[in-house]
């Protein structure tokens, strides 16, 4: 099924003639194509990808190399994108609430004199979740090199070495594996700083005897990876090897919780029950996971206010972690394909505990 047709049911349920989609995740999601300046519009036949000038000799090589789906037909436009879309005046179009400005949608109301603008929050979301076999693709691949970065950086870390330089070090081994670039931006914080659960790395030389937590993802043709892995540079302390056992054992519950159809709640609370009946309560204080594909946070979570049932098909992380104010913090993080049974885990690194 194209992504196309996997709107079609929402088109009627709104009663509308075509879609408008005009942010880059949307219309990458439906062409393929990766442009900043253009709108896709979906009927019950075909995509219409508009692109400018810039963007169209790219849009009409890469259809004719059948690298866009058979039903995306690249146009150009140069007198303005408000003009290219001049043929929806009497339409009944569906545009995207929640990717769309106020002013946008005026000049839109102005354009269809004889039409209607109709209006939907998350238009493509909710046919988003449940990746292809194309996407997986991407997905499996972005993994397979974030793998590859995590088993070249234990070779590279050493004492002296900064936060800043394996941050940097991540995403050279991205970009030269295949990488279009990083899925967000690195985190290699160490010491007092991994307790900083998004903590910006900085030209400080890693702490020795303390945790290293690094978490980072590469991108391949626009789709994301996440991991984390924490390791320690020097020896671990009870106290260190406890809190770390600790994530992993709650990590496993997690993973083990999520199959289809269940609450989004359940898979936290699997995690997160574990944590605090170990003595660490209160100090787990973001969601267990999230979806991922094109953007890396995408809905739905598994948290604990998300009484959403996750479906076969959709792509999750699952990331505990324990953040110790003073001393340092653990996190974990693998992505999982979810299944009508259990899920696949596409993380490959080890995840016991690594002492440098």
């Amino acid at each position: 099924m194209t992504a196309r047709e996997k709107l079609l049911p929402l088109l009627e349920e709104k009663g509308a003639d075509c879609a408008l989609l005009l942010d880059e995740v949307s219309i990458r999601w439906l062409t393929r194509f990766a442009a900043s300046d253009g709108a896709a519009v979906v009927d019950r036949t075909v995509v219409r990808l508009l692109v400018d000038p810039r963007y169209y000799a790219a849009a009409k090589d890469a259809a004719a190399a059948r690298l866009l789906p058979a039903d995306v037909h690249p146009e150009p436009f140069t007198g303005g994108l408000l003009a290219a879309l001049a043929s929806l005046t009497d339409r009944k179009v569906l545009v995207d609430s929640g990717r769309l400005t106020v002013r946008t949608a005026e000049r839109l109301r102005g354009l269809l004199s004889g039409g209607e603008l109709l209006f939907c929050d998350d238009v493509c979301g909710p046919s988003r979740r449940v990746k292809a076999d194309y996407e997986l693709d991407c997905i499996r691949r972005a993994q397979r090199i974030t793998d590859g970065a995590f088993e070249h950086i234990l070779g590279f870390i050493r004492p002296g070495v900064t936060e800043t330089e394996v941050a940097a070090e991540l995403e050279y081994f991205c970009r030269r594996n295949g990488a279009d670039g990083m899925a967000f931006e690195t985190i290699a914080v160490s010491g007092k700083k991994s307790a900083y659960p998004h903590g910006v790395p900085g030209d400080v030389a890693l702490t020795e005897n303390a945790f290293l937590t690094m978490d980072f993802g590469a991108r391949v043709d626009g789709y994301c990876s996440d991991m984390t892995r924490t390791v320690v540079l020097g020896r671990a302390t009870d106290e260190m090897k406890h809190i770390y056992q600790t994530v992993l054992d709650a990590q496993e519950k997690a993973i083990a919780a999520v199959r289809g159809g269940v609450l989004c709640s359940e898979v936290d609370a699997a995690a997160r029950s574990h944590i605090d009946e170990n003595g660490y309560a209160g100090l787990f204080g973001h969601s267990t996971g999230h979806s991922l594909g094109l953007e890396i946070h995408e809905r739905p979570a598994f948290s604990a206010v998300c009484d959403e049932n996750i479906g076969p098909g959709t792509v999750m992380t699952v990331e505990p972690g324990i953040y110790v104010e003073g001393l340092g913090g653990v996190r974990i993080e693998d992505m999982v394909l979810v299944t009508k049974t259990g899920c696949e885990d596409l993380t490959h690194s080890p995840k016991a505990l690594i002492e440098l």
